[in-house]
Formats: C-alpha cells, sequence, structure tokens
C-alpha cells in the first residue's frame, strides 16, 4: 500500500502539471489534469514493484489473449493502492470535481466483449493473489471503434484512445524483437542427416512492448500487461522519397503499422483474413521470443523451461504459439523435435470460451504457407504425428479426419490446441460437459485428465464496491469489508434476508443508482429515463444467440397488449439494450435497427407513456456498463440453452442485485443452483431439449401457424414501425431459415415467465429480497475464486 496525505497529493499533482504541461491547475484542462494523475498513480505502481523483489525463481503464467477489455485505469488503480479517498479529496481542494476528471480518460481501446472483460478480470485477480503473471495482448491504435448511431443504425467510428490512454504506457525499447513473414524456407542437412530451416528473402516487422502496470487490491503484487506495437523495421525508403514518390516511400511502414491499428479487422475478404493472420502470428511470435529470452537470461537452460513457465492461451487467436515456440526451440536453440515438443506440450494450455464455430478459427491453408512459410513446415509435422495416434487408437475412421490439424484445405486451430495443450477447460459446468462430450469428445476418450472447467468469474472489487459505492458502504456496515479479499463472506448477508431495514435501504440505493444513470442518459442522448419505472437490461455483443430480437418480440407483444386493453393494470417497465455488432455482421446491424426502430415507435406512442420505455444505449463500454450495472433491475439472460460458454454481464448484474430471468445456459445453470426458484426465473428449453427438437426436426413455420401472438408479432415486423422500414428478411430468417437459436420455440414461455416475474417484483418487499439474496449468492462468481481454480488446477503454482 502507498501512503499519501491529501496535502501531499495535491502538491504531487500540481508538481506534475507544471513540469508536463506548464499550467497551474486552475488553467489545467480535464484532460491535462487527468494525465498529471495517471502519471502520478502510474509512479506510484511502479515504486510499489521495487519493492516486491525479482520472480526469477518462481513459475511464471503468460496470459494471451486478442482482447483485455480494461476500460477506465485512474480510479481503479487508485482504488487497489488505497488512494482513491486521498485523489478525490486532493482534486476537490484544488475546486475541481473528481468525476469529471475520472470520465476525462477514454476507455482503453484493447477489447470488445466478454473475453476482454475477463481477461482484464483475471489480470487484477492474479496480482491481488499474489501470483506472478504477465498478460499479452497486441496494442491496437484505434480499438475496435466507437459505435455511432445514425439514421436509425449502427455505423462504425475509429476509437481514438491512445493520446490520453498512453499516460499508463511505458515503452521498452531493450524488449523490441523481429518478427518475420513470407518468404521461403530453404532446407539444409548437416552431416548428421538432421535438417536445419534457412529462413530468407522474409519481411520484417518490428514489434515494440508498451508495458502497463497493473496493481494488486491490498497488497504489494504487480504484476505486468505487455502490449506489443508494430513497426517498420524501416521507417522510410529514402531512395524513393528523394525520387519524389512520397506515398510510396512509407509504403513499408504504413503495412507493417496496419497489424496493430484496429481490433478484429472484418475478415469477409481475403485481404481481412491475411490481416487476421499477421496480427495473430505477430502477437505469438513477439511473446513467445520474450518469454524465452528471459527465461534465457534467469536460467540458461531451455531443459527447465516448462518448470518455471505455464502459458495459458485464450480461444484460438493466439494458438499459433504453439508451433512458434516449436520453432524457436528448434530453429534457433537447437533442440530436436521430440525435446521441443515434449515442452511445449508440458507448459501450454487451452481455454475455450465458446463453441459457435466462427470462434473455432480454421484458415486456408494457403494463406499460412504464403504467410508463415516455417510455421507451415512445422503445422505439417504436428498435422502427420497426430494422424498417426488417431489412426493408432481409432483406426481409419471419420474421427481421425474430423480430428487433424490440417484437412479439406485449412488449418484447424482448436484441433491444433486439442492436439498440443496440457489442459483444455471450458468456463462454467454446462459448457465443460458440452466440450467433453460434443465438441472435443474424441480427444476427451484419448486423454480424459487434460479436460475440466473453470467457471468464470468478475472482478468484485471493480464491479460492486467501485462502481456501486453505496452498496459497498452498506455491506460493510452489515457484514464488514473482509469480502474485498475473501468475496465468499458475501454469503453473511442472508442473515439479513428478513430486516426490513435492511431491504428498504437496497431499495433506496437502487433508486438512488436509477437516478444517477438517468442523469448521465440525459447527458448523453436525449433520451429520459422513466425512474418509477422498472429498469429492464439486455447489455452484451450483439450475437443472434444471445437473442435481442426474442426480447424485441417481448417488447412488441407487451405494446400489443397494452393497445388491446390500455387500461388493464401494467407494471410500468425501461427496456435498455447496449451491443456492438461486428461490423461485417450483417444480420446483428439488422437487429440494431429493428431494435432502434421499436424504441421510436414505443417512443412516439402515447397509449406507452408512462409504462413501456426502450433505449438502444449507443457505444456500450466498461464505463457505461459501471453506472448502468448498479440501476439495473432486471437482467435478460436468454441465449439459446448450449450456446453461451459462461456469460459475465450476469454476474455483474447479479452482484448489484438485479433479478435475472434468463434459461439454462452457460453459468446462469451455477446462479439457479445457488437462487432457486424463489430468486431466479427460468424459461425455455434446456440444452439436450435443444438438441432433441433439432433432431426430431424443428418446423419453426407450424410454431408460427399455431400462435397468434407471434403470428401478431412477426407480422408486426414485417410490416414495419413508424419509420416504415419493414424487417421482413429477419422474419424469413426464422420462418425459413430453421429458426436456427429457436426464438420461436421459447417465445411462449419467455413471455409467461416475464409476466411471472413482473407479478412477483412489483411489490418492492419482495423485490429487494431477492436483490439481496442474489447479492448474498454473488460471491462464488467472483475472478478471485477462479483464478485461485487456474492457479492450483492448471497452472499448478
Amino acid at each position: 500500500m502507498v501512503n499519501h496525505s491529501e496535502q501531499s497529493m495535491r502538491s504531487a499533482i500540481e508538481d506534475k502539471l507544471s513540469a508536463h504541461f506548464g499550467v497551474r491547475p486552475e488553467q489545467a484542462s480535464d484532460g491535462q489534469l487527468f494525465s498529471a494523475c495517471a502519471m502520478l498513480i502510474r509512479e506510484a505502481i511502479s515504486r510499489q514493484r521495487t519493492l516486491e523483489g525479482p520472480d526469477a525463481g518462481k513459475k511464471q503464467v503468460h496470459y494471451l489473449s486478442m482482447e483485455f477489455l480494461l476500460g477506465r485505469s485512474l480510479m481503479k488503480n487508485a482504488f487497489n493502492l488505497g488512494l482513491l479517498d486521498e485523489l478525490r479529496a486532493a482534486l476537490r481542494a484544488m475546486g475541481r470535481e473528481p468525476d469529471d476528471i475520472f470520465e476525462a480518460e477514454p476507455d482503453a481501446g484493447l477489447g470488445n466483449g466478454g473475453l476482454g472483460r475477463l481477461a482484464a478480470c483475471y489480470m487484477d485477480s492474479a496480482a491481488t493473489l499474489g501470483i506472478p503473471a504477465t498478460g499479452y495482448c497486441l496494442c491496437y491504435e484505434l480499438g475496435i471503434f466507437r459505435q455511432k448511431m445514425e439514421n436509425g443504425g449502427q455505423t462504425e467510428q475509429a476509437d481514438v484512445w491512445l493520446p490520453l490512454g498512453e499516460s499508463w504506457l511505458v515503452p521498452c525499447y531493450e524488449d523490441m524483437v523481429e518478427v518475420r513473414f513470407g518468404g521461403r524456407v530453404e532446407p539444409q542437412w548437416d552431416s548428421m542427416g538432421n535438417y536445419h530451416a534457412d529462413y530468407r528473402d522474409y519481411t520484417a516487422v518490428l514489434a515494440l512492448p508498451r508495458d502497463m502496470l497493473i496493481a494488486g487490491y491490498g497488497c504489494r503484487r504487480v504484476n505486468t500487461l505487455r502490449l506489443w506495437e508494430a513497426r517498420s523495421a524501416q521507417s522510410l525508403d529514402m531512395h524513393l522519397f528523394s525520387s519524389g514518390k512520397y506515398a510510396k516511400s512509407l509504403e513499408q511502414r504504413t503495412m507493417a503499422e496496419v497489424i496493430t491499428k484496429v481490433l478484429y479487422p472484418a475478415d469477409d475478404h481475403l485481404e481481412g483474413k491475411a490481416l487476421r493472420i499477421e496480427q495473430q502470428y505477430f502477437f505469438v511470435s513477439a511473446t513467445a521470443q520474450s518469454i524465452v529470452r528471459h527465461h534465457l537470461r534467469a536460467h540458461g537452460t531451455l531443459t527447465d523451461f516448462a518448470d518455471y513457465h505455464a502459458v495459458q492461451i485464450n480461444d484460438t487467436h493466439p494458438t499459433l504459439i504453439i508451433p512458434e515456440l516449436m520453432r524457436i526451440f528448434m530453429d534457433d536453440h537447437g533442440l530436436g523435435w521430440d525435446e521441443a515438443w515434449q515442452i511445449v506440450t508440458a507448459c501450454v494450455s487451452y481455454t475455450n470460451h465458446t463453441i459457435m464455430s466462427e470462434a473455432l478459427e480454421t484458415w486456408p491453408q494457403g494463406l499460412i504457407q504464403s504467410l508463415l512459410p516455417r510455421i507451415w513446415e512445422i503445422l505439417l509435422e504436428i498435422n502427420r504425428r497426430w494422424r498417426d495416434r488417431l489412426a493408432a487408437v481409432f483406426g481409419e475412421s471419420e474421427k481421425v479426419g474430423r480430428n487433424l490439424v490440417i484437412h479439406s484445405g485449412r488449418v484447424h486451430m482448436a484441433n491444433l490446441c486439442a492436439a498440443a495443450c496440457r489442459h483444455v477447460n471450458g468456463v462454467s459446468a454446462l459448457h465443460g460437459s458440452i466440450l467433453k462430450n460434443e465438441l472435443f469428445h474424441d480427444n476427451y476418450l484419448l486423454t480424459p485428465e487434460r479436460f475440466t472447467y473453470i467457471t468464470n468469474g468478475i472482478d468484485h472489487r471493480r464491479w460492486l464496491s467501485q462502481s456501486n459505492p453505496q452498496l459497498h458502504a452498506l455491506l460493510c456496515e452489515l457484514i464488514g469489508d473482509g469480502y474485498l479479499r475473501a468475496p465468499e463472506e458475501l454469503c453473511k448477508l442472508k442473515a439479513f434476508a428478513d430486516d426490513t431495514q435492511v431491504l428498504i435501504r437496497l431499495e433506496q440505493i437502487k433508486s438512488a443508482n436509477k437516478a444517477r444513470f438517468a442523469a448521465w442518459l440525459s447527458r448523453c442522448s436525449d433520451f429520459r429515463l422513466n425512474t418509477d419505472a422498472i429498469l429492464d437490461v439486455q447489455v452484451k455483443r450483439l450475437h443472434e444467440y444471445k437473442r435481442q430480437l426474442l426480447c424485441a418480440m417481448l417488447i412488441t407483444h407487451l405494446q400489443q397488449r397494452i393497445h388491446d386493453d390500455p387500461g388493464a393494470p401494467f407494471v410500468p417497465r425501461s427496456f435498455v439494450f447496449g451491443a456492438k455488432a461486428a461490423a461485417g455482421y450483417t444480420v446483428a446491424k439488422r437487429i440494431i435497427r429493428l431494435l432502434c426502430s421499436l424504441a421510436a415507435d414505443v417512443h412516439a406512442d402515447p397509449l406507452c407513456r408512462g409504462k413501456l420505455q426502450v433505449h438502444f444505449l449507443e457505444n456500450y463500454r466498461v464505463s457505461a456498463a459501471e453506472i448502468l450495472m448498479p440501476a439495473a433491475q432486471v437482467s435478460e439472460q436468454i441465449s439459446t440453452a448450449g450456446k453461451e460458454a459462461s456469460g459475465t454481464g450476469n454476474m455483474k448484474l447479479m452482484a448489484n442485485g438485479a433479478v435475472t430471468i434468463g434459461t439454462l445456459d452457460g453459468a446462469n445453470v451455477e446462479m439457479y443452483a445457488r437462487l432457486g426458484d424463489e430468486n431466479m426465473f427460468l424459461f425455455g428449453l434446456r440444452s439436450e431439449d435443444a438438441t432433441r427438437l433439432r433432431a426430431t426436426g424443428y418446423d419453426p413455420g407450424a410454431v408460427y401457424a399455431a400462435s397468434p401472438a407471434i403470428r401478431r408479432v412477426l407480422d408486426r415486423f414485417s410490416q414495419g414501425f413508424s419509420d416504415g422500414e419493414s424487417y421482413a428478411d429477419l422474419v424469413s430468417r426464422l420462418l425459413y431459415g430453421g429458426d436456427e437459436y429457436l426464438l420461436l420455440a421459447d417465445f411462449a414461455d419467455y413471455v409467461a415467465c416475464h409476466d411471472r416475474m413482473y407479478e412477483t417484483i412489483c411489490r418492492p418487499e419482495r423485490r429487494a429480497a431477492i436483490s439481496l439474496a442474489n447479492i448474498a449468492e454473488s460471491g462464488y462468481f467472483a475472478a478471485d475464486r477462479a483464478v485461485a481454480q487456474y492457479r492450483d488446477e492448471i497452472w499448478q503454482l
């Protein structure tokens, strides 16, 4: 912990403003003041790091993820260091409002959805638990995109975050490495008949690490998030420049820097696929070189590499670290195949975060051959040996072909993970079962001991204590602050389940948070939230399986119900959506447009006034979630059963006391085991029911024909709302495209469950009791528990 008084903090901030910007506090902009505070906190973390001592003798964790959705860091770092109160007081003493300074910080543009947010939570927990861990990612100049709603739909704009965000980044030029693309491999054979690869005519790109320090909560541990920035080995071709070809002289620099320009470039064309592969290889090659270099400095030999390193790859994006480590061990350090393979398979583990086919990446083998010729050779040999092993067990059956690393002209990244990784884990109990019994069943039969699951968790300090300070204060009053380091202590709150005064205070806190969210919304948009209505939210990445469209069907049904009987009792409710659709995901963007059309139609409907609201929150991000989560009263977790690996938004909303309506999918299963029917509202097909329905011949047209309510809703979609735009294309996907995610099959049960839930939570005392139960049971879903499981069961520190 760092000690600073309010006065010393103020003096230090003023010194930064003077030294770096040449301004006095009253002259400084919010951005300058943020940068001064960030530099001060970063220096405090750096000093704290020096107190921890070297990690040379300890096993290191290397956590690779293409995303780290950090959000803002100033308040978080100050909170973890125990300096937040002093920082707030110092800013107020300078005549500034702390929240204005905190809001000047842009969200770090390093992630998109749950994968990146989970990685950020795990880095915080690893530091707090004293685990020596380094995160690795790319330093995206422009993030994924800034979502702008124009003409009723999503448009994508560059997310410029680095000018202020780089206050946290420390470039480490001494650790720069070279990554090679293209070229050719010439085979060389020594006198002993051993093969050596001579890599020639390649294009070199430099990888510069820009490190961000991660401080643990209430401890001295400081870990590193290493972000790789792509730079050209030749910044300018002077010959071309001197001959007047100015644009062409910068071509090599431009092609190098585009590698870390944006997260997840569209890959619906060949150039996009090539860029994705370049990003992934650049990421893993730089990371692998860095790990090996530091290991040799500390230990001098590679024979004990696996004893000192646990490499965790998240989803298939970093999978190429497997052949890249093989390349480094064999080509750069002279190890034989068997020795190199033994090391790699002893230290690399794989977390599967989704079973969706688009995330189980496969790449055209021609692109791998041309972009990464040496890696291609290694993949061929891995594939040959893996095929022999599969054939020895399964014979010449289809089980061999479907598990090969290379088949049908494509390189299958998930199969490479299954062939090489020490452990393969899912991220919830249901998901782990699906991996064993469906996705990787053949591999599971080969080596069942490699397969497990660890249910995801959230940084409860950020998502409860920091984001919901009034609730945190109440918890400290009732059960103490021990839950900050031991989240399982939240269960102590159950002792107050029948305390009327505690329930009243929970309702008051929720009302205050709704008012805060409403005020924030009114500043960001022209929407005026009805704070007397139940706040019902669905906030997550836009994907068809997450079924935002099902919620839109429900809202349309509710609007029609109001029209059928305007005088009937109706619990007022406000639906808020937040989601980004991938730039090339046309259907998801159409669903966003439908949600915006529906919102405008409900807003203009006089019969809905005071009863029903709908709003689509533009550019949903971490900092927006930190305001929304404490305010939400209903959490929509309605994905198709068997499709959501875990989910973490469900956990954040649970920890803030929202009532969940959902399917038995992902971590909802484990939430339900703790909450039961009295505190959670379930509907819909189970995973096995959905599988059986598809197998026996699901006919969405028959469901449509048999249900007047569904016909009426879908006919309204086809007709269009008040803006006149028809959504017949989305209806056709449901009726004639097979309704892949079973919206029509689950609709009636969803409506009935919604009615049952609102009949229950319209009573404040019952709503507060359910809220208390959710908060009390949320401790299990903390990242501290999940990371401790990784430490003990997978990394084996």
